[in-house]
């Protein structure tokens, strides 16, 4: 299989784990030193322990994946790391709330052995047209 596919595919595993809100699948897709970068947090994450961590927070209290779709993917291989750019929309439960919001997303990946991990992502709100 071709590298490009291979990223897809790894991405696509991520966005679907992330959809099923399947917490250990998810983070298994990201390598322990990826960073994070959301413009929902006034910091970075500077590791998926961090992130991990968060996450945990978040859902005690309520948060919650409901779904998530990709589109517009485009796929830039630079060696052993590729850059995946593609639009969220993604619905949450937020404190008893739904919430629907629509992202920009870029993810590094780098190869490890045979397999592709994520080792940063960033996410951006979609500016309106």
């Amino acid at each position: 299989m071709d590298h490009t596919l291979q990223v897809r595919q790894a991405a696509a595993d991520l966005v679907a784990a992330f959809a099923s809100n399947d917490t250990a699948r998810y983070f298994a897709c990201f390598s322990e030193d990826a960073t994070f970068l959301f413009h929902t947090l006034a910091q970075p994450l500077l590791s998926r322990r961090a992130y991990e961590a968060l996450w945990a927070t978040w859902q005690a209290e309520g948060f919650a994946v409901l779904d998530c779709v990709s589109s517009n993917a485009q796929v830039s291989l630079q060696g052993d790391v590729a850059i995946f750019l593609h639009d969220v929309a993604t619905r949450l439960r937020i404190g008893g709330e739904e919430l629907a919001v629509n992202e920009r997303e870029t993810i590094v990946w780098r190869r490890h052995g045979e397999r592709w991990l994520a080792c940063h992502e960033h996410l951006s709100v979609v500016s309106p047209s």
